[in-house]
């Protein structure tokens, strides 16, 4: 059965976006920010701020699978602040109703764990991070919800997704009714998604504008970087045949899974595979994607003018 795509936008994603990079550091070696914007960040931050941020790097990872759920099923302001007074103001069992559906195992002992212990952090994080971030990032963002959610008129849910994340293929799989599909500035390049009941959230990167033309642009580079590497590039003939699990890579290119998962990772971010998503187990499957090899052509010949 065909699921329904919702194009949502708001600076709460962000916030917890940006919260979610900074304390866990997951991912930050692939991210365009990279660690250098963690040292800016800190620098930024006084010694005791930093101090109250410290802890949640040590809290569970699927934390954040509700953070997100509630961003999305919020009430009608964007804000944040509105946001994390909603939280803050429900009681432990408003706010364990509003995502229970979505989250068959959580508790109501959890969910009001996960509101009490986050809900001043992110205040924090709004005061002294979000609030002084460029107004632009919210232009951008909302811009591009703009134009995805044209898109979607013409082009239906699954070409939209696959494009607008450059490679995740989301099919029709039974129980899954809705994908929330929301921009983000802070994780680019990568793609990221939380499974629930009925649901999917998923979010994908939008570029900022290139600010000097004689550059060459992120997004050429990401490839140039992608292909610079002889063994990234064997791995992108090996799944030109039919889409290959982790696991399958492995075992059949002789190689250990923590290198594949890094010439992968190259490959996705600059859009030459497709990920395959094989139902809520979160297990994948991936190909070479052809729109990649295309771009690739497109953004060279672009930059240098032929």
């Amino acid at each position: 059965m065909a699921y329904h795509v919702k194009i949502d936008v708001s600076p709460i994603y962000e916030m917890l976006n940006s919260f979610l990079v900074y304390v866990t550091k997951k991912w930050i070696q692939h991210l365009d920010v990279g660690p250098e914007w963690i040292i800016e960040v800190e620098g930024k931050l006084s010694s005791n701020v930093r101090a109250a941020l410290a802890p949640a790097a040590t809290w569970p990872f699927d934390d954040f699978d509700v953070l997100f759920a509630w961003a999305a099923y919020r009430n009608d302001s964007n804000e944040n602040i509105d946001f994390l007074d909603m939280l803050a103001g429900q009681t432990a069992e408003e706010l364990f109703a509003r995502i229970s559906a979505l989250l068959p195992h959580l508790t109501i002992e959890e969910s009001t764990r996960i509101r009490d212990s986050y809900v001043p952090l992110l205040r924090l994080w709004d005061q002294h991070y979000c609030q002084h971030m460029s107004e632009d990032y919210r232009i951008w963002l909302e811009e591009d919800a703009e134009e995805k959610r044209i898109l979607l008129d013409k082009m239906g849910p699954e070409l939209l997704i696959e494009y607008a994340t450059a490679g995740v293929l989301v099919e029709p799989m039974p129980g899954l009714d809705e994908v929330i599909l929301f921009p983000t500035v802070h994780n680019r390049p990568i793609n990221m998604y939380c499974f629930y009941e009925g649901m999917m959230i998923m979010q994908y990167p939008v570029d900022a504008p290139e600010e000097d033309e004689d550059q060459p642009p992120t997004c050429l580079l990401r490839f140039t970087h992608a292909l610079a590497d002889p063994e990234r590039l064997r791995l992108l003939r090996y799944v030109s045949g039919e889409p290959k699990s982790l696991a399958e890579m492995c075992e059949e290119l002789g190689k250990d899974e923590d290198m594949v998962k890094d010439q992968v990772m190259a490959l996705r971010i600059a859009g030459l595979l497709r990920t395959h998503l094989l139902g809520s187990n979160r297990k994948e499957k991936y190909s070479i994607r052809p729109d990649g090899v295309s771009e690739l052509n497109m953004f060279l010949e672009s930059y240098i003018r032929i």
